[in-house]
């Protein structure tokens, strides 16, 4: 029986306060160097592969060697050679244990919390977390799986995050910067409070990536990636990701992946590889726009306020100084004259472009108040800062001074 295939149908995940994550081939190399060598060389998988590209494997079934022997991967709900080397490259660039991929970062999500949370249990979060996943928290796991979720009363204090914790709680869930707002929390702070009291701190990093923020630097033990955004990088690709501890991985790829079929496809895995290659380029170059855009708009008399980590006027500047390399490559900002305004600003754009998505090579706009935070009430918007007014903005590639001449046509007409 291979090493994976003992946690097949294994007790729930427990926590290891005392986990180190052994050393291994690549953490003396950079970010860079990872992001095109971790899990395959050309020169040194010649008897696997002879190819300077890893290849797409679309089997989703392989032979048996011999009856007593259970070949991995055996099929293709559990993992894809393809998807293997994604998950390793990744749990490289991390700086974890190991990986285990999904359909997409709401699934992967999904995948964590079902695997290690019983009915009666419960997780510890903030309103400061994207849509799809406040909507689990607020109703999908609740109302169908029994399990709850404790929203801390003030995010910026970490006695409010021990403060939710009881002897049912389970995980301790921060996303930061978050979605929307770009709210900054203390990655270390709260990673000290969950481990005192016994517990694992997950981090989604999808905003950031690794190529700006590593959470499991600052004591984070599990993070939460969607690829579908900045590491994909020009929506071709839905996917999503848990790096942790092997034994959390393989637990979330036997006892839930293996029966929701939740898996990532060797295309979209493949695909992914050629991204990860430059994401560290094009992330500096998203952050690079961004910081100038926020200026801009940070100037605008028709622009209320700016979230952007970058700004010296954001709450947590110097916070996010210190865990992240730059500001990122997305902002928000609130426009004068809430939803009418913010339509009307939408419909003008003649560059920009309105979707639902972001991290992507092209600048996309999104009004989360009607879109992907429709299901908070309004005293939950009013503390995460869900402004009627407020527009997302995920910056691309372009030339900054062209996606600056848009944002002012735009404002113009409000």
């Amino acid at each position: 029986m291979s090493d994976e295939k003992q946690f097949f149908m294994r007790d729930p995940w427990q926590f290891d306060p005392n986990f180190k994550r052994p050393p291994r081939s690549g953490d003396d190399l950079g970010f860079d160097t990872n992001s095109l060598h971790a899990g395959f060389r050309p020169d040194g998988d010649m008897e696997r592969f002879r190819a300077f590209v890893p290849p797409i494997v679309p089997s989703m079934t392989y032979p048996y060697k011999n009856f007593d022997e259970i070949p991995y991967p055996v099929y293709g709900r559990t993992k894809t050679p393809t998807a293997d080397l994604l998950e390793q490259r990744i749990a490289t660039l991390e700086g974890g244990e190991a990986a285990v991929t999904a359909g997409s970062g709401s699934q992967a999500l999904f995948n964590l919390i079902f695997t290690i949370a019983r009915p009666g249990d419960n997780i510890v979060t903030s309103l400061n977390t994207f849509g799809e996943g406040y909507k689990q928290a607020a109703t999908i796991f609740p109302e169908r799986c029994g399990v709850n979720f404790h929203f801390v009363k003030d995010a910026c204090d970490p006695k409010s995050w021990d403060a939710a914790i009881n002897e049912k709680t389970k995980l301790v869930w921060v996303e930061t910067p978050s979605n929307p707002t770009l709210f900054v929390t203390d990655i270390k702070a709260v990673a000290e409070v969950a481990h005192s009291r016994g517990l694992p701190l997950m981090v989604d990093n999808t905003t950031a990536t690794a190529a700006l923020q590593r959470p499991m630097d600052f004591g984070a033990d599990i993070v939460l990636l969607s690829i579908t955004k900045f590491m994909a990088g020009n929506a071709t690709v839905l996917g999503g990701a848990i790096v942790g501890p092997l034994d959390l991985t393989e637990d979330i790829r036997w006892n839930t992946t293996e029966f929701v079929g939740s898996i990532m496809q060797p295309f979209d895995s493949w695909l992914t590889l050629q991204y990860l290659e430059t994401l560290s380029l094009r992330m500096d170059k998203h952050a690079s726009n961004a910081q100038k855009i926020a200026e801009y708009l940070s100037a605008h008399p028709r622009v209320r306020h700016v979230n952007y980590p970058g700004l010296t006027s954001h709450p947590q500047y110097e916070l996010s100084r210190k865990q992240m390399k730059t500001g990122g490559g997305m902002l928000s900002f609130v426009v004068q004259g809430g939803i009418p305004s913010a339509r009307t600003m939408s419909d003008s754009f003649k560059l920009v472009i309105h979707a639902v998505t972001f991290g992507t090579s092209r600048t996309i706009c999104m009004h989360p108040r009607t879109i992907t935070h429709e299901h908070m009430t309004q005293e939950e918007c009013d503390i995460a800062g869900i402004d009627d007014g407020l527009i997302r903005l995920s910056v691309g590639l372009e030339d900054p001074d062209d996606l600056i001449a848009d944002l002012d046509q735009a404002l113009s007409k409000i």
